[in-house]
């Protein structure tokens, strides 16, 4: 593979431009994002590996690759392959004109359109390239007023970055692509804006660019599976990456988010009352089921959407419906009935607080009523599969019905009585009731080291801390082994690792059978 990639970077040589260069290799190097290898992260088996195998082609091609590689790659990635590139220059490998100009950039704007909903921000960062010593005459330059020089008319190789930030995805961002047609990019921007009451366009700080759109690409992160991102998103991932540190970092807050300060469990109670005293909630026939569910509304606000309970949209109403709170929130029967009807209320309530025009209203309310429909069959109650409300209140002490799975797994024997202990007066989350249950767990004697690490085990796997813990633990027994076989294996890697949370998790990752001699 890496053959190849140094075989395709010869065409490097025939591009006229750096950008033209950088993309290709953006381009490359995404072909490995968000994979998995064994042995490793991806990032160092294959991107460093790369760097390696470059550095021992000493090839033009294989110079001009290290060169971009320098500026797209991660932090190692960068510092090995300039290091590579240096000495190759140095021993007199010929290079492109127009190497030296990788990455030799500065922002030139940033803006953002941003929908009336808050659901996305489209974020557009323009550049051009700086102008190499004796090139400002050729070029056609002039002094600025603090006597520097810059470009008469469109500029030298302008262009813009453009990203899609997606606040109902924890504010990842979902799509990325390069534009060099800056000016009819942003005019067409500003139209569409103009005739949309739905849609705001306004120029931003660099620094707010730089912190919206690098939260934005640590949410999307470097996923173990694949993400909800678009086809191109790996393509630029590099490119984005490396052209967000030519922006000014800054401590501003990112002004397109709106984020508050966090809700307290007092200010959240204070706005759970101030909505059920509202006129939109006036109908609500079961005002003790309303403020449950207004709870669990403010709650996903809060702690899903950047601390903005009062945001509402189409696309956000039907995700907490129809797809978080199935996940996530065990629900009373008479909460289930309620949900629907407290949700529409909090959107007439919540769109009067926050000014949402009434065209957004009307189509949140009716994205609303749609999914009533389907609420029933998307929420099913867990009671619904044989389980009795006693045990899951045992189970789900904190309503997480994320949690349910892997806590019975954690703990299989929870009703009963077992050599004169009845184990439904027995609570999992007790210290004292999770070693009792994991004494009965075990036929025979158990040393109190082993115990203890089941106890560490059962507690992990009881918070979903780390969740690759769940991950390995699944894998394994969908592979069809016994459950204590892969409890054991869970501990010897607990047990060898230590302390570590990353090396922990990474772990878990490479897990894919159980060893030999487990």
């Amino acid at each position: 593979m890496f053959k190849e990639m140094v075989q395709a970077a010869r065409e490097l040589l025939a591009v006229r431009s750096p950008l033209d260069a950088e993309l290709m290799v953006s381009d490359m190097i995404g072909a490995w994002w968000g994979r998995r290898v064994r042995g490793g992260d991806v990032e160092q088996v294959l991107g460093e590996g790369l760097v390696d195998y470059a550095a021992k082609a000493g090839t033009p091609a294989s110079l001009t690759l290290l060169i971009c590689l320098a500026y797209l790659g991660t932090a190692r990635q960068g510092a090995k392959a300039e290091g590579a590139a240096l000495a190759m220059m140095e021993s007199g490998v010929a290079r492109p004109g127009w190497a030296d100009r990788v990455g030799a950039v500065k922002p030139t704007g940033c803006y953002v359109s941003r929908d009336a909903y808050g659901d996305q921000d489209t974020v557009i960062c323009t550049f051009a390239y700086r102008f190499g010593e004796g090139e400002q005459a050729r070029a056609g330059q002039e002094p600025n007023e603090r006597g520097r020089a810059h470009p008469v008319g469109q500029g030298r190789e302008h262009h813009a970055l453009v990203m899609v930030v997606d606040h109902n995805m924890s504010g990842m961002a979902r799509d990325a692509w390069v534009s060099s047609h800056v000016d009819k990019l942003l005019e067409q921007a500003r139209a569409e804006a103009a005739g949309n009451p739905m849609l705001l366009f306004e120029e931003i700080e660099p620094q707010q660019a730089r912190a919206l759109l690098e939260s934005a690409m640590k949410a999307t992160g470097e996923p173990k599976t694949t993400p909800p991102v678009s086809d191109s998103y790996s393509a630029y991932h590099a490119f984005a990456r490396a052209r967000l540190k030519a922006l000014p970092p800054g401590r501003k807050r990112p002004a397109p988010l709106h984020i508050e300060a966090p809700y307290s469990r007092e200010r959240r109670a204070m706005l759970a009352a101030e909505f059920l005293a509202s006129d939109a909630a006036e109908h609500l026939s079961d005002p003790s089921a309303a403020s449950r569910c207004a709870d669990h509304i403010i709650d996903y606000g809060c702690e899903q959407d950047f601390s903005r309970p009062l945001r509402v949209s189409p696309t956000k109403c039907e995700t907490f419906l129809l797809d978080w709170l199935p996940r996530k929130v065990m629900l009373s029967t008479a909460e289930q009935e309620a949900m629907p009807h407290v949700l529409a209320a909090w959107v007439r309530f919540a769109a009067v607080r926050t000014g949402l025009p009434e065209r957004g209203l009307k189509a949140t309310l009716d994205a609303v009523w749609e999914a009533i429909g389907k609420f029933p069959e998307a929420y099913r109650d867990p009671t619904s599969f044989g389980l009795d409300r006693a045990l899951l209140g045992r189970l789900l002490p904190d309503g997480d019905l994320s949690a349910l799975a892997r806590r019975v797994f954690a703990f299989p024997f929870l009703q009963g009585v077992h050599n004169g202990v009845t184990l439904d007066d027995l609570n999992p989350a007790d210290e004292a009731d999770r070693r009792t249950l994991l004494e009965i767990d075990h036929v025979g004697p158990i040393d109190e080291e082993h115990l203890a690490w089941h106890e560490e085990i059962a507690t992990r796997l009881w918070e979903g801390d780390p969740p690759q813990l769940w991950e390995a633990a699944q894998r394994l027994l969908d592979l069809g082994h016994d459950r204590h076989d892969v409890l054991h294996v869970l501990i010897e890697i607990a047990e060898r690792i230590g302390d570590d949370p990353d090396e922990l998790a990474s772990a878990l990752d490479d897990i894919a059978d159980i060893p030999d001699g487990i």
